[in-house]
């Protein structure tokens, strides 16, 4: 009966360094040892795995069909023993592993896009993963575990899950060759008679908006689920959009401004991951790394 406790390491590697080279001396010099060496840990290896593997020709050995069949096997545990030695440098490195991010949309298709190139930049050997969904979709496939981080676009709780919510001021996107661009702030009493833009009919923001709005008369209404869309509207003169920062950030210079909204109207978001999995790590170091750089970017 084959006893696989019998096999050690530096037979296997005597034995795939005698199949690289094709010669004992050589095989010696790739492993830093004498020739007489490698020819006792073939002939260990041969007596451990009950295998004929070489036949001696001279100063050559050649593999039998059998040394043949088991280096391909001996390859791939090489190959595995390699990868192991690099995911272990990575990780202590913590440039390797697994993050994928869920976020609506209006952070997924732009600025949210664009922090996560950065951080991925200098992280050799990491797997990303963003995509853009409506918030409760959002909030399945974290609970789920399907994904490592989520951002939805409301405040948010909920046990077995670390919520954590950055809060931000919505802005008045508006064309850059708007009148209304001469003012610092803009108040609900600058919005009497413009065409405005509703984002995201029926949402939590935009109620909250209507109630601030309520009275005012206003010249048309525009509807669009994303914000990104309302933005690119109103560079073309459709009309104005009170909307959050981050979309808006992405237009400006581009023939879009912004200006703050008062009174103050929450605009921000929330951060959702498991609790089991906020032990620090790659998500919490991207977490904490994005609202910095939202805030120095936002001036927030």
């Amino acid at each position: 009966m084959f006893q696989s406790n019998r096999l050690n390491l530096r037979q296997v590697e005597a034995f795939r360094a005698v199949m690289l080279t094709g010669q004992i001396t050589a095989a010696a010099e790739l492993l830093y040892v004498t020739q007489p060496a490698v020819s006792r840990l073939i002939a260990d290896f041969e007596r451990s795995t009950r295998l004929h593997l070489f036949e001696r020709k001279g100063n050559r050995l050649m593999p039998t069909s059998a040394a043949f069949a088991l280096m391909h096997e001996v390859q791939n545990a090489f190959i595995g023993l390699e990868r192991i030695g690099k995911a272990a440098e990575d990780i202590g490195r913590n440039f390797s592993g697994t993050l994928r991010i869920v976020a609506m949309p209006a952070l997924a298709n732009g600025i949210l896009g664009r922090f996560l190139a950065r951080f991925v930049r200098e992280r050799e050997g990491l797997h990303v993963s963003l995509d853009a969904f409506p918030s409760p979709s959002v909030i399945e496939r974290v609970a789920s575990g399907n994904v490592e981080l989520g951002y939805v676009d409301f405040q948010f709780e909920r046990r077995g899950m670390l919520c954590q919510h950055r809060s931000m001021p919505a802005v008045v996107a508006l064309p850059s060759s708007h009148p209304l661009c001469g003012k610092q702030t803009l108040t609900r009493e600058d919005l009497v008679g413009e065409k405005l833009i509703d984002i995201e009919p029926g949402s939590i923001f935009s109620k909250r908006l209507s109630v601030e709005l309520e009275g005012i008369d206003q010249a048309s209404m525009i509807e669009t689920y994303y914000s990104h869309t309302a933005c690119s509207m109103v560079m073309e003169g459709a009309g104005l959009a009170v909307t959050d920062p981050c979309s808006a950030h992405e237009f400006v210079g581009r023939g879009l401004s912004i200006r703050p909204f008062q009174p103050e109207l929450e605009a921000g978001f929330t951060e959702l991951r498991l609790e089991k999995n906020a032990d620090g790590g790659l998500a919490t170091e991207f977490a904490e790394a994005f609202w910095d750089f939202l805030k120095a970017e936002l001036a927030l």
